[in-house]
């Protein structure tokens, strides 16, 4: 067992003159010290690959269940599937009582082919047409209905198909402190509230019933989901006056989670990022890119915002879920507090803090070259889309395996790059340091990448194999039997 990954021979941490130390799980050690086991993954299933560490999966899942035990609530959490695309996690999930939150027709058929039962699946989809309604109505799965135009769609396919649609309506336009929350998703509370409650009241829609309320927000202000958490309640009880069976209230948005060891190197990255913009430094970014800030030179200020996650967050995880839970109106009430007295399930729908330490990403070096600028690029067989997130960088130190270390060490700087034949192929715009020049075969891990940055935006351009999903129950390795390969179900 390697517990600290300065014991590993021939694996180096990036260095830089911004540092930024990711947080890290003893089986991601072991795994970087197991260099057999990493020759023969690759013989196996090729560059890049994924692998996920089940155990961790299920530690997180129990956390989260501990703050609803902790605060005496009925709770539910279904895991956003379109966090990661490995489907051996949607059977962990189910196997171990939570449920799954679908986005698509191919998420909604995997996770009912995998075992998923009605109160175990939910449908949040943006776009729902008719074949992925009647997938969900004839499974008797919760749809979050989103505008007019799905409620009287999934109204008239229900009729058609002489079923009942279990649905939630899903809000939008809380106020917090004076200022309306902005969402493209959901009814307007202020518009469309009169309206629904009419509706549904009337029973204009007779084939669809009414289950929960639903709300999504952008951002992760601890203030503005309270807000909107307390608002939905009232909604709630004001649903239930006039007749409605309200059975849960879901809280839709991603909850925060930390990737790094430190607040300063966080800060101060930062702050360099701005200083390098202005002239002040060198650059520490792939020609001076400042991820969302840019420098006006009229001005000579420094305008727009970091256009990444927020890798650190001291509050983060089951104690920002516990936080929202507790989350008090003007009356002294929070949220826990009226679920209690309404009898009402809350349901989250985490992704990203779900796969905390669940996964990391390797790939293989294949190529070495010095730029027009001097440059030294380092080619890994993998491209951009199999790091690549909503956010402008993968902001998180990553670790490089030398099959031998050169004998003459000299620091190199450099920058790593994919396989399209695009500019902006660059995997991490971050200057890295290293010991030595990499070679041909040796291996460079990115950690903790199982949340919305190995899959998300994904694609086969160029015709260039998807990267391999692999799984292990194991946190020390000897053998590559210990890993499995995730196969997708047999499609219905």
């Amino acid at each position: 067992m390697i517990e600290n990954i300065s014991e590993i021979k021939n694996v180096y941490k990036a260095k830089s003159d911004t540092p930024l130390t990711p947080k890290m799980s003893e089986w991601m050690n072991n795994i970087m010290g197991s260099s057999e086991v990493l020759e023969s993954l690759f013989e196996k299933y090729d560059s890049p690959i994924n692998v996920h560490h089940l155990p961790s999966f299920r530690d997180n899942i129990k956390d989260f269940q501990d703050v609803f035990n902790r605060l005496e609530l009925k709770g539910q959490i279904y895991f956003a599937r379109k966090a990661n695309k490995c489907t051996r996690l949607v059977k962990e999930a189910l196997q171990f009582g939570i449920g799954v939150d679908t986005a698509s027709y191919t998420e909604l058929n995997q996770s009912l082919l995998l075992g998923g039962n009605p109160d175990k699946l939910v449908l949040t989809a943006a776009v729902k047409n008719r074949k992925l309604m009647q997938l969900a109505i004839t499974n008797q799965v919760v749809m979050v209905i989103d505008n007019l135009d799905e409620l009287q769609m999934a109204n008239q396919l229900a009729g058609e198909l002489n079923q009942k649609c279990n649905v939630a309506i899903r809000l939008s336009g809380f106020k917090v402190g004076g200022e309306k929350l902005y969402s493209r998703f959901g009814f307007d509370i202020e518009r469309d509230i009169f309206s629904l409650k009419m509706w549904f009241s009337n029973n204009d829609f007779p084939n669809l019933m009414l289950r929960g309320i639903h709300f999504h927000l952008d951002g992760y202000s601890i203030r503005q989901r309270g807000e909107a958490a307390q608002q939905t309640l009232q909604i709630i009880k004001e649903f239930r006056q006039q007749g409605n069976v309200i059975e849960f209230m879901d809280i839709g948005g991603g909850i925060l989670m930390n990737y790094l060891e430190s607040e300063n190197e966080w800060n101060a990255f930062q702050y360099n990022l701005k200083s390098s913009l202005y002239g002040n430094q060198k650059e520490i970014t792939f020609r001076n890119d400042g991820l969302g800030f840019h420098l006006d030179e009229e001005t000579k200020t420094i305008t727009g915002n970091l256009r990444t996650y927020p890798y650190y967050n001291s509050v983060n995880g089951p104690e920002y879920l516990e936080n929202v839970l507790q989350y008090k109106n003007s009356e002294g009430k929070s949220v826990a507090d009226i679920l209690k007295e309404l009898n009402l399930e809350v349901r989250i729908e985490p992704g990203r803090s779900l796969l905390n330490q669940v996964g990391i990403t390797m790939a293989k070096v294949i190529h070495r070259k010095i730029d027009a600028n001097d440059n030294w690029l380092v080619g890994l067989e993998m491209n951009m889309s199999h790091l690549k997130s909503s956010s402008a960088d993968y902001l998180v130190d990553p670790f490089l395996v030398y099959k031998n270390l050169p004998t003459e060490r000299e620091e190199v700087q450099l920058y790593f790059t994919g396989a399209y034949c695009l500019e902006q192929d660059v995997l991490l715009k971050r200057a890295l340091k290293f010991p030595g020049l990499p070679s041909q075969g040796d291996v460079v891990i990115f950690v903790n990448t199982a949340g919305y940055m190995m899959h998300f935006y994904e694609t086969q351009s160029h015709l260039i194999n998807l990267s391999t999903n692999i799984f292990t129950y194991q946190s020390e390795f000897q053998m590559t039997d210990e890993f499995k390969e995730d196969i997708e179900p047999e499609k219905k």
